[in-house]
């Protein structure tokens, strides 16, 4: 059985790689640059993707879990990797002997990690998470609240290299996110500048600017910045500011039957969809255990033969259904593009999205391991 037979994700590693230059070429001199990998490379490939990056000017990678970095050093990446979410201190070795970037949120974590790097003879490698109005990782700093006593101590910690600080923005993408955004990165500078000042460490990488402040706020890009969403080509919002993205995947599928219906005839589980006229008829091989969302029954369009198709009925495990009564053509075999290109048509993930109800990254980290991904 071939890739392409059923449903598949074409990935565009070239439109990643340019999407990073794109956005260095906006970056201030001497700016890093961190590309985002996890969840899978938001469902692109973490390794092929980690690899292109580095292969092309990459200067640090991010990624969610010890496991998530672990694949990466396995696959010969050689590029600093920072986990953003949180690992058991008891973890410490395994860190440290793969040279893993560790975010560190509380004194009480700190503290756990470093007995164990001393017990090993080890140093970890640490990038302290300020809370800035996330309300997330890292203790809070913001609104007259001050961490700086609490993380004066982690710096003090033997068998832990304090190499860099950061914290993340909540509205960044959001058109009316300027004022608290503003407020967030005022409270991390002066926290960090408050850190510097009592503890005397002056960290190496300091960063705050996500997809979202990327693009709207280039003043947060201190000395490396972190895109996420906007390096598999999806804007964190309407602005563009110049920068020029590609959407990096596509997902398709085929045709296994072309059916007639009449009216009155209903169509999959809960009989949501009735025909009112004869309709023509397709069931696609791809379904939400492929990563389609059941939400967006009955709402998301797909392209045939250059011409969108409305999905009707719920949406299955495995299949769903769409009507192709205006492509008369339609077979069994014919590609289907649930989103990306066909001819001068396009979806775009975004489009995808909304359809479903929720976000262009939900979109792409839902395309399950099942389904291959082709890369060009």
């Amino acid at each position: 059985m071939r890739d392409t037979d059923r449903t598949w994700a074409e990935i565009d590693i070239g439109a990643i790689t340019g999407n990073m230059k794109a956005m260095k070429a906006k970056l201030d001199p001497g700016t890093l640059f961190l590309g985002v990998v996890k969840s899978d490379a938001y469902g692109h490939g973490a390794v092929p993707v980690a690899k292109a990056l580095e292969e092309n000017g990459c200067d640090y990678l991010a990624v969610a879990t010890l496991g998530e970095a672990v694949e990466l050093r396995d696959a010969k990446i050689g590029l600093p990797i920072l986990i953003l979410g949180f690992t058991d201190p008891s973890c410490a070795g395994v860190l440290a002997e793969k040279d893993i970037t560790q975010a560190v949120s509380s004194l009480e974590m700190a503290r756990e990690l470093s007995e164990n790097a001393v017990k090993l003879n080890k140093t970890v490698k640490i990038h302290l998470a300020l809370d800035t109005g996330m309300g997330r990782f890292g203790a809070v700093c913001h609104d007259g609240r001050d961490a700086a006593e609490e993380y004066c101590e982690i710096l003090k910690l033997p068998g832990l290299f304090p190499e860099g600080v950061f914290t993340h923005f909540a509205v960044s993408d959001e058109p009316w996110g300027g004022e608290f955004t503003r407020a967030q990165y005022e409270a991390f500078t002066a926290q960090t500048e408050k850190l510097e000042n009592l503890s005397g460490v002056r960290f190496k990488i300091k960063h705050c600017a996500n997809s979202g402040a990327m693009v709207n706020y280039t003043h947060t890009q201190l000395n490396m910045v972190r895109p996420g969403i906007a390096l598999y080509g999806c804007f964190p919002g309407a602005d563009r500011q110049g920068i020029a993205l590609k959407e990096t995947m596509e997902l398709k599928t085929r045709i296994a039957q072309v059916k007639e219906l009449l009216p009155g005839d209903t169509v999959s589980y809960g009989r949501t969809f009735t025909a009112d006229r004869k309709m023509k008829i397709a069931v696609l091989q791809i379904g939400y255990a492929d990563g389609l969302h059941r939400a967006g029954s009955g709402k998301a369009e797909y392209l045939l033969r250059g011409k969108r198709i409305k999905q009707i009925g719920r949406i299955c495990m495995d299949r769903c259904m769409a009507d192709v009564s205006e492509v008369p053509e339609a077979e069994p075999g014919d590609v289907v593009t649930i989103f990306g290109r066909d001819g001068d048509a396009f979806i775009s993930v975004e489009e995808a999205a909304i359809a479903a109800g929720t976000i262009s990254y939900e979109i792409m980290c839902s395309v399950s391991k099942r389904v291959p991904r082709i890369y060009k």
